[in-house]
């Protein structure tokens, strides 16, 4: 099995590809990366960080892949800077996805209800031509918002689905506790999750990642949910008792056996 993941390189903090890459490997899947841009810190919290863009990098290296004939049995879309690597991810899809593959997309496109810096609304209308190309969708509360408009999550999801066949919006509060939202060959589900109050920087790609590998050892939607929501509780749990400083990201590393017992389990 191989998984490309596509996502920016954050050299410090702990997310996207740094999460990616450890996480879907050790599930015991190939995971081979294509970066999107090089910063030297993420950008939740830090100020003064570099920011390269790999567009044309892209481009050679896709090319030379090309000439491997590699194929992908996933294909994970993380952060990606502009419409044009919006783009350019559709183009991955087609020459890279094997043709019984899985396109997962988290649309990255902000938190707290706003975009992140240099997103807007005609950005996110790109992006969801990018779900609409998915199998699944793993948007943040923010994100559902963002996509269709509304804070109600049922409404948000039933729009989601005419989208993609498999919507999941993670980690989203209600005024009784919070759920997972997502739909699955039956309709409509909630998931309860247990919560942590604050905001951990890297819970999403956490999620997404586990998520990735879970599917691919063959774990059904709602169980690949259950553990990967499970590993990322877990993980903000020995955060909050042992990294004062929250932006340099979840200390998932010492969590990682018990998420995989878990998978193991349900594999």
């Amino acid at each position: 099995m191989r998984v490309l993941a596509i996502n920016d390189i954050s050299c410090v903090g702990k997310c996207s590809l740094t999460v990616a890459l450890p996480v879907i490997s050790a599930c015991g899947v190939t995971c081979d990366i294509l970066p999107t841009a090089l910063l030297s810190t993420h950008t939740g919290g830090f100020t003064g960080y570099t920011f390269l863009g790999l567009d044309d990098e892209m481009k050679k290296i896709a090319d030379h892949w090309e000439s491997l004939h590699l194929k992908y049995d996933l294909i994970y879309s993380g952060y990606l800077g502009s419409r044009a690597q919006i783009a350019f991810v559709k183009d991955i899809k087609r020459r890279f996805l094997k043709k019984d593959g899985v396109f997962v997309v988290d649309p990255v496109l902000g938190d707290n209800f706003t975009f992140y810096k240099g997103f807007d609304q005609a950005f996110a209308d790109e992006m969801l031509s990018l779900c609409r190309e998915a199998d699944y969708i793993l948007p943040n509360e923010t994100e559902s918002y963002l996509l269709t408009g509304t804070k109600d999550f049922s409404a948000a999801l039933e729009m989601l689905a005419k989208v993609c066949p498999h919507p999941v919006i993670t980690g989203a509060e209600t005024k009784d506790g919070y759920y997972i939202y997502y739909k699955d060959d039956e309709g409509e589900r909630r998931m309860p999750i247990p919560h942590v109050e604050g905001s951990f920087h890297g819970s999403g790609d956490v999620v997404a990642s586990a998520f990735c590998g879970c599917l691919m050892r063959g774990l059904p939607l709602e169980r690949a949910l259950s553990v990967s929501a499970n590993f990322c509780y877990h993980a903000i749990l020995r955060t909050e008792k042992e990294v004062p400083d929250r932006k340099y990201g979840l200390n998932y590393e010492r969590e990682i056996f018990g998420f995989l017992r878990e998978l193991e389990a349900n594999a």
